[in-house]
């Protein structure tokens, strides 16, 4: 029944040929949920880039800290033995004079005592030493591990983009050549398809060649349902001269979006929840404008995916 209805309010809208501005302040809306959303994405993983740092600096520190202690013991080991050694000279020069006189006996028994509290003083000394050096070494344990934990998540998700870009890059493998590239940077994949593989010009619907490629990207990210999917269109600096009911680059751009959006919607294993549509107009291009191959280069459909980082928020909230 809800499919029914949507498809319902997709021929109605197609039949009145309008973006109505209910739908453009939706997309409006969502779009700057979209930017808070990446914004807070960048910030989580910048803070899990500042905690991997902050806590390699801690590993360090307590690395510093634990071979102080080592040095420390080894220090007290050497006095312990050099007093006991004392000690046993003593003993044995205790012995030799135990025929001398009472006065000299006494005074060997007097340095006897004071070194024997030397010696206890001395071991209760390492006994603290060797628990702090034990502490020490759990929390190197401890941070080493965090270090460690950290970095796997984060190789992780990368490992995973690296997988997706080649998954993508082996389903578009037909369309190289034809103004389709696939990128990986800043943790995320970038599709973009020029308008020249996706419509005609001035027009927002999907041409036969582009609805495949778009349908095969579908079959990746079906696969892949914890990848947040956002779908830009951006245009040239040239005006909208269409008849219509659209009236500026703007709206067209969010009309091909949504164009691109609509056909994703098609395969039953994508959430639509993932799914975003922006139109960017000409405000964010990738050329100069001053050129027909610059301005070709600027009219295109960016699909932005994005993972989702719950585990990366957990470790960070512990």
């Amino acid at each position: 029944m809800i499919k029914k209805s949507l498809f319902a309010v997709l021929a109605l809208v197609v039949i009145t040929s309008c973006v109505s501005p209910k739908v453009y302040k939706d997309l409006e809306a969502k779009y700057a949920d979209l930017k808070s959303e990446n914004r807070k994405l960048s910030k989580e993983n910048q803070a899990l880039l500042n905690a991997k740092t902050a806590a390699e600096n801690e590993l360090k520190q307590l690395k510093s800290a634990y071979d102080e202690a080592i040095a420390q013991r080894d220090k007290l080991e050497g006095e312990y033995n050099a007093t006991k050694a004392s000690l046993d000279n003593l003993k044995s020069s205790y012995d030799a004079l135990e025929q001398n006189s009472s006065k000299a006996i006494a005074e060997n028994s007097q340095k006897n005592r004071e070194l024997l509290a030397q010696l206890e003083a001395k071991e209760q000394a390492l006994a603290a030493e060797n628990a702090r050096l034990e502490k020490l070494k759990r929390e190197l344990e401890d941070r080493s591990n965090r270090v460690a934990e950290l970095e796997k998540v984060i190789a992780d998700k990368d490992a995973a983009m690296t997988a997706l870009k080649d998954a993508i890059s082996r389903a578009l493998t037909d369309f190289e050549g034809k103004g389709l590239t696939v990128e990986q940077r800043d943790g995320k994949v970038y599709v973009s398809m020029e308008n020249k593989l996706l419509f005609n010009s001035g027009s927002w619907a999907v041409g036969t060649e582009g609805r495949r490629a778009v349908q095969q990207l579908g079959s990746v990210l079906g696969d892949n349902p914890d990848i947040a999917v956002l779908i830009e269109g951006h245009t040239d600096n040239v005006p909208y001269s269409g008849n219509g009911p659209l009236t500026t680059n703007w709206d067209l751009s969010t009309k091909r979006a949504t164009a691109i959006v609509n056909i994703l919607r098609e395969n039953n294993n994508i959430n639509p929840e993932n799914l975003t549509a922006a139109g960017r107009g000409e405000y964010a291009p990738v050329a100069s404008n001053h050129t027909p191959e610059d301005r070709a280069k600027n009219r295109r459909i960016e699909v932005i995916l994005t993972p989702k980082l719950d585990e990366l928020s957990r470790l960070l909230n512990e």
